[in-house]
């Protein structure tokens, strides 16, 4: 029998999540009310709400959003793809090949989000060049960038939020996240070929016109690209290394938009632009509200419910939650998914299951969850809408009907690969 501050702070997050998912008003305006809400009711005091912030992930979230903003005027990406572009002759299918592996690579190295922003506009540059529909192409990266995400603590928020309460280094995702995600894109980009690849043809002048790109043209800045090339390889490297080197994620992450900000000259004010407060509000609203369960005890009792049904079977428990995770982080925001999921996680780990195989399980699934529907990750809402704004609307309906079966075949080789592993 759930007690009263136990009910009230499950019907806020009910609500919260309500209006996240119907979007009848911003997430992050739900997210924040949810929680002024919990502490105007005193389910949780301002103590209590602050200690439920994971300020690592928002440090990291707010670091890297800096570095590539200043990374962004460098014409970097630009750069990148339409090198990539005219490497490809030209030719569609294999336009679309390269870009999918730009983005997954980008998304892993930097996150999903910022290389959506960034590759989204050059693909629909490209492909009216070539004169053909860009819908096939972004549908595509969409995907791509999810897969990508899924590679590394910094590719997706819900690894951040993993990596920082389970204290997970880079090079943990990089062993275990990594080589399923790379066998997820391959097998995804022959789905690919079957879908898109076979129809995929453009007329002879507008291959030249692609051709007659130039990518010199695109560096805006030769200094600022010569130092975004080689802070990206030393951000890369520190984020491997941050355990060894007994830093935080969030330390390297600040400390690497610190030092582009200083020898970029990069406006600062354009800098914060490129911070996406929107999410970040959305974090910190969502840490309370899922905090607030926590502390009246729902979340204990989620856990010790979720071990009593699977009789504590490490094997069950990481299936069930594997595919867990994916269904519904395709009907929910994968984000507030973990967010509520890692309490729980926690939880079981206090009675004495061996979770670290249900951390992966939940990593692998809520990230390639995101795949299955248009509002399963945040990378999927931006870049629709870009495309929406540019002439290339994607619909609820158009993008399921690709994501869902791409998300259910990503997810059963995830099973076989956690089977084999673990």
């Amino acid at each position: 029998m759930l007690a009263g501050a136990q009910i009230v702070s499950v019907v806020v997050f009910v609500a919260v999540m309500a209006l996240v998912v119907t979007e009848k008003i911003h997430r992050a305006i739900a997210a924040l009310l949810g929680a002024v809400a919990l502490l105007v009711m005193g389910i949780v005091d301002f103590d209590t709400g602050m200690e439920s912030i994971d300020f690592n992930t928002l440090g990291v979230l707010c670091g890297m959003m800096l570095f590539v903003a200043c990374v962004k005027e460098s014409g970097l990406f630009e750069y990148v793809a339409i090198r990539s572009a005219k490497l490809c002759k030209g030719q569609p299918w294999l336009i679309m090949v390269a870009f999918c592996i730009i983005t997954a690579v980008f998304s892993a190295l930097l996150d999903n989000v910022t290389t959506i922003l960034l590759i989204g506009p050059m693909t629909i540059m490209l492909c009216r060049a070539l004169d053909i529909d860009a819908t096939a192409f972004l549908i595509a990266e969409i995907l791509a960038s999810n897969i990508g995400g899924t590679a590394t603590l910094i590719g997706d928020p819900p690894n951040i939020m993993i990596g920082s309460a389970a204290g997970f280094s880079f090079f943990d995702f990089i062993r275990y996240d990594a080589p399923v995600a790379a066998v997820v894109l391959v097998v995804v980009i022959g789905i690919f070929w079957f879908l898109y690849g076979r129809k995929l043809h453009v007329a002879e002048e507008n291959v030249r016109a692609v051709m007659a790109l130039s990518e010199a043209d695109a560096i805006k800045d030769k200094r600022l690209f010569r130092q975004s090339v080689a802070m990206i390889a030393l951000v890369t490297a520190a984020f491997m290394l941050h355990g060894v080197l007994h830093l935080e994620s969030s330390v390297i992450a600040l400390g690497a938009a610190g030092v582009m900000l200083l020898i970029s000259r990069v406006d600062l004010e354009t800098a914060i632009e490129g911070v996406e407060w929107s999410t970040i509000g959305f974090f910190l609203g969502l840490f309370i509200v899922v905090g607030a369960m926590e502390h009246t005890g729902v979340i204990t009792m989620v856990g010790e419910s979720l071990i009593a049904a699977t009789g504590g079977d490490v094997v069950l428990l990481m299936i069930a939650l594997l595919w867990g995770s994916a269904v519904l982080s395709a009907i929910l925001d994968n984000i507030p998914f973990v967010a509520t999921m890692i309490p729980i996680i926690g939880v079981m780990a206090s009675t004495g299951v061996d979770v670290f195989p249900l951390w992966w399980a939940i990593s692998l699934g809520a990230c390639l969850g995101g795949n299955g529907t248009l509002v399963g990750a945040s990378a999927n809402v931006v870049l629709a809408s870009i495309a929406d704004k540019e002439g290339y609307p994607i619909s609820f309906i158009g993008f399921t009907k690709v994501g869902l079966p791409i998300m259910v075949v990503s997810v059963a080789i995830c099973t076989g690969y956690l089977l084999l592993i673990f």
